[in-house]
């Protein structure tokens, strides 16, 4: 299975979950490193232009593709079981407890989560501590500039 994730260059081009856990995000704490990747290039694109504004884009960013080998264990969040305002902004304490919990039991290297930006969309969060982590790779990077008639 293919996933994507919008990176910038000027930080290192790897898998860590570091970035994620200097201020925690949707669905984890800080201090939790938790890679997030999405079901498709859109979907990743969305993920990062909610926070983003003409002004503020940054012009480096790279589309990476991640290989998931298919016998990687995915475990898969039931969005019914989401508090109906899981989805705000900011988040609530719900969601980054669920990643958190996710990583500390560490059964699956890969948690299907809803998207909070597209209705109907996945992301996928990686564990970068589980002993199947080892077999997921960046399978190829490309710069990805943003048509700026996103913003208008």
């Amino acid at each position: 299975m293919e996933a994507f994730r919008l990176a910038r260059k000027k930080y290192p081009i790897e898998l860590s979950g570091k970035g994620a856990s200097i201020s925690g995000a949707r669905w984890n704490s800080k201090g939790t490193e938790i890679i997030y990747c999405a079901q498709n290039r859109a979907l990743a694109m969305a993920e990062v232009l909610v926070h983003l504004s003409l002004a503020t884009l940054p012009s480096d960013f790279v589309m990476l593709t991640i290989e998931i080998p298919e016998d990687v264990f995915i475990e898969v969040l039931n969005p019914e079981k989401l508090n109906i305002d899981w989805n705000v902004f900011p988040c609530t304490f719900e969601t980054p407890f669920l990643g958190d919990d996710f990583i500390k039991r560490n059964e699956a290297c890969i948690l299907k989560v809803p998207s909070a930006v597209v209705k109907g969309d996945f992301n996928f969060l990686i564990n970068p501590y589980h002993v199947e982590f080892y077999k997921i790779k960046i399978t190829e990077q490309t710069d990805f500039p943003f048509d700026k008639r996103i913003f208008k």
